[in-house]
């Protein structure tokens, strides 16, 4: 037993180095990307949150929670809500270099008139890092 956890050890580092310019799947808190984008009838603006992602060379694809503040006007006849609201949502952002096009999921809560449903948008960024 100490012989087969003795050679694993010896291995890993070996293992580390040898994938240098392979693709890599790392779990991140903020990846540096901001996105404005359409989703019903309306705008948004996030920050990319935490995500699981995969890299290959300049590309970046990521599937995370989506910290936004949401633009919409709301038509309702009586009492409306405000314009800007805080939100999260989740989706898939691909970056490549600079750029970055993501594809959010923001979830409309059920209201008197309206089910909830699942909105899907469209959104184009720019990555920092």
């Amino acid at each position: 037993m100490k012989k087969l956890i003795g050679s694993t050890l010896l291995f890993i580092p070996i293992l580390y180095f040898a994938q240098d310019n392979v693709s890599k799947v790392k779990l991140s808190f903020f990846e540096g990307i901001a996105v404005a984008g359409y989703v019903d009838h309306g705008a948004f603006v996030n920050f990319t949150g935490p995500s699981v992602s995969f890299v290959q060379n300049q590309t970046k694809v990521m599937f995370g929670m989506l910290p936004s503040i949401r633009i919409k006007e709301d038509n309702s006849n009586s009492t409306k809500n405000s314009i800007i609201t805080p939100n999260l949502g989740m989706g898939i952002t691909i970056a490549y270099k600079k750029l970055a096009l993501q594809v959010p999921l923001y979830y409309n809560a059920k209201t008197s008139i309206d089910d909830g449903k699942w909105k899907v948008g469209i959104g184009v960024g720019y990555r920092f890092k």
